[in-house]
């Protein structure tokens, strides 16, 4: 876990405005500076950017967070990753409790960079060699490619031969040629060669664009047909997906990913206009994989061909998916006839049939996910009912989407004869608690909403919220009461003063944000955000009207939260009588309700 303190750190010295710029042209307007949205296609820009808050906000479609947020979205990748993304562009190294040692990290950096130059001179190299090589030139062109989208993904030729490679590196006896699964060293002589000879190159990259690994094709008769790189300190084919980096735009655009099965048919459909496709490596579809495609787009289709191994990799697949599962977003399965695969479907009945077939005709999971549980089970008897109930129980208690969870279970539980609440206790299936990620709290009792009753006007503490967030140096001007369990926003907006109070010096937007990723308020706050910024005029800095606002309504609030605690008071005192510490309080109350306003 990387701590908050460096999070805030590195906040503070990073400006968004020259991240969001990096990757989206930014213009002037006002205090704040205006894009077109990277996220949704728009003709008139509604993308924003606060230089004082460090947070940017999408008027159009909502997409909101700090630069982290900002680079996580728009480079597809997770949390950890985007914070050492920044951090290295900043010179900052990022904490790391499992290597406490500074000089083997810095070494472990240093050995990944130059793995990765030589990566890379292979790279340049099997390029160079393509352009002479006829045969290779041959097979792109019967393949239908172009010059252009062998260019794009950079496409190579290993010439056939052992030691070709001495002429692209500087030490062809280097161990890291070893390590990056360039070179093979004989077991029973010792003698080096190159992995690849007389291969159509496929280069791997990962979401920075760094090659970690290589594809192989053998272009005339030989086995295995495909060859990848082994697993290397750079590699692992369960993290990685061929063309990704590739296709980031067009998944963009789209906010589709395809995912097939082999490296042409990403080149293929690309060169027909399909450019949202990438690959698995060889491998079955990883839960890594389906976590990674979810950060890039709501729709994520697998397609594979009809026959039984398809069917096999489809369902494995599937099972990978469960625990990463989303609500609103949508995994779907389409089956290629047996005599084709993307390619050469594509090659035969062009991009717009192939479209049409992959969005109307490809399977949701939940139908794929019912169907095959149900095939083979004869649900008009009771033993079957049984059997669907027992081979659907493992499978549900993966699924941690609580919308879609609900929705399957429900779907099973009428094939299966039962109701919900029935079908949860013969699996033991049980709404999963959320993640919270450590930092620091606030001092209150907070109670869960589970178990919370709503405050008066949920509204107002919302406007609140959003404006404490906002400005976070109004924290001061919160009063609520000591004696009170507070829960749901009212909770989310105590613990936000106190951790503005905590942090010392005033945070920025940006930064109490990010202190409560993954915690509990997390959902609540990106609700507040996505519901109260409907006008950018909500992103202009404020004024001591504003403030006055603000102040105004936390003194509504301790209004209403006092009226509500002297009636419970009152209610309780009539049924069952108070404590001594009760009847203290109950005179306070009364006092402050009854005093002439200062």
């Amino acid at each position: 876990m990387i701590p908050q303190d460096f999070i805030d750190q590195l906040l503070s010295r990073v400006d968004i405005v020259d991240v969001v710029d990096r990757y989206v042209p930014l213009k002037k307007g006002g205090q704040n500076y205006l894009a077109c949205c990277p996220f949704h296609k728009e003709k008139s820009p509604s993308f924003t950017v606060s230089p004082s808050k460090q947070f940017y906000h999408c008027f159009g479609c909502g997409a909101h967070g700090s630069a982290i947020g900002f680079v996580m979205e728009y480079q597809g990748i997770g949390f950890i990753d985007a914070v050492k993304l920044l951090a290295e562009g900043i010179g900052m190294q990022v904490p790391n409790e499992r290597s406490v040692n500074p000089e083997a990290s810095r070494k472990a950096r240093e050995k990944q960079v130059s793995l990765e130059q030589l990566m890379q001179q292979a790279s340049d190299f099997y390029r160079r060699e393509l352009k002479g090589a006829a045969n290779a030139v041959a097979y792109c062109k019967g393949r239908g490619l172009s010059g252009e989208i062998a260019a794009r993904f950079g496409l190579g030729y290993a010439p056939d031969g052992w030691q070709n490679l001495e002429a692209a590196v500087q030490n062809y006896q280097d161990d890291k040629l070893v390590e990056a699964g360039l070179v093979i060293v004989a077991e029973d002589s010792g003698r080096r060669y190159d992995r690849f000879r007389d291969r159509l190159m496929f280069p791997i990259r990962n979401q920075r664009g760094a090659i970690v690994g290589f594809g192989g094709r053998v272009l005339g008769k030989g086995e295995p047909k495909y060859l990848n790189s082994p697993e290397t300190p750079l590699f692992e084919k369960g993290r990685e997906l061929y063309g990704l980096y590739e296709a980031r735009q067009a998944i963009r655009d789209k906010n589709r990913v395809l995912v097939v099965e082999g490296y042409m048919d990403v080149v293929a459909l690309a060169q027909y206009g399909i450019s949202y496709a990438v690959a698995t490596l060889g491998t079955a579809t990883t839960g890594e994989h389906v976590r990674k495609l979810l950060k890039h787009a709501d729709q994520v289709y697998f397609c594979f061909d009809g026959d039984a191994a398809g069917q096999k990799a489809a369902w494995r697949a599937l099972e990978n998916s469960l625990p990463q599962l989303v609500d609103g977003k949508s995994l779907n399965f389409l089956f290629l006839p047996t005599e084709h695969d993307p390619d050469s479907y594509v090659r035969e009945f062009g991009a717009d049939v192939f479209e049409e077939l992959l969005t109307q005709h490809s399977l949701p999971l939940s139908v794929y996910f019912t169907r095959e549980l149900c095939r083979g089970v004869n649900l008009s008897t009771p033993e079957g009912q049984a059997e669907l109930i027992r081979v659907a129980t493992p499978l549900l208690a993966q699924i941690v989407a609580p919308a879609f969870g609900y929705m399957i279970r429900k779907r099973l539980a009428e094939m299966a004869g039962v109701d919900v609440d029935e079908l949860d206790m013969l699996t033991g299936v049980k709404a999963k608690p959320q993640r919270e990620r450590g930092g620091r709290g606030g001092k209150r009792e907070y109670r869960l909403p589970a178990e919370s009753q709503r405050p008066l006007n949920a509204t107002m503490v919302k406007k609140l919220i959003k404006w404490l967030l906002m400005n976070p140096e109004w924290a001061a001007d919160v009063q609520l009461p000591d004696s009170l369990a507070l829960s749901d926003e009212l909770a989310c907006f105590a613990m936000l003063a106190e951790r503005v109070l905590e942090h010392g010096e005033s945070p920025n937007t940006a930064q109490l944000i990010e202190g409560l990723r993954g915690t509990p308020y997390e959902g609540l706050i990106d609700s507040v955000l996505q519901q109260a910024m409907q006008d950018p005029d909500e992103f202009s800095d404020p004024g001591a009207d504003d403030r006055q606002l603000f102040q105004d309504g936390n003194a509504r609030l301790l209004k209403m939260l006092h009226a509500e605690q002297l009636e419970r008071l009152k209610q309780k005192d009539r049924h069952e009588g108070l404590t001594p510490e009760e009847k203290v309080l109950m005179g306070q109350l009364l006092r402050e309700m009854f005093s002439p306003p200062s």
